[in-house]
């Protein structure tokens, strides 16, 4: 079984949002394959499932909001007896510039409170894909954001950001299958 995690918020405010790029990943995902969406209370998510080549995989959304993702998360692998080896959490950076692509298994939370209440809830040994969100210079070489992170991250993306975040999917796909298929590297793409 794999179980590939997509982390945003619910909430018709926070679609197209920046720190809903982990939901737009795993429902392109999803849509690829066909599968269709379940609600599943008891693991406070919404729930696609796939079989691929004899491999249960779970395309999760969950339902908590996105700095409570570990309460999903540590109740999919308990029910489903699954090592932290079967999930991989795809989300959004804002230390990296739209169009940015990097795989990485293990790590702190590096300030990502998602992140960090998966970490609590089953440590940190996982894999993890994250999708620049942010940190774009402005015509004065500042770096953005600059001031409230929270207003950026629920921000939406400009045209040509989400141009990039649409050309990384086929990366996004690439990674996901190896993943599935036991052949998860670190790496790191840029668009």
């Amino acid at each position: 079984m794999k179980i590939i995690i997509g982390l945003g918020n619910i909430g018709s405010e926070y679609v197209g949002t920046r720190h809903n790029f982990g939901f737009f990943a795993v429902e392109h995902l999803a849509n690829r394959f066909d599968a269709a969406w379940k609600n599943k209370s008891k693991f406070h998510a919404e729930i696609a499932e796939i079989n691929i080549d004899g491999e249960k995989v779970l395309f999760v959304k969950p339902t908590t909001f996105y700095n409570l993702s570990g309460t999903t998360v540590r109740a999919i692998c308990d029910f489903f007896n699954a090592s932290n080896d079967d999930v991989l959490v795809i989300h959004d950076d804002m230390a990296l510039p739209t169009g940015t692509l990097r795989s990485r298994i293990d790590g702190s939370d590096a300030g990502n409170n998602g992140i960090k209440n998966i970490i609590e809830n089953i440590g940190e040994h996982f894999a993890r894909l994250r999708i620049g969100s942010g940190r774009e210079q402005d015509t004065n070489g500042n770096t953005l954001p600059d001031s409230d992170h929270r207003d950026f991250v629920l921000s939406k993306p400009t045209k040509t950001e989400l141009e990039k975040i649409q050309s990384i999917l086929p990366y996004i796909e690439q990674t996901t299958g190896d993943f599935i298929a036991g052949n998860f590297a670190i790496t790191s793409k840029n668009i």
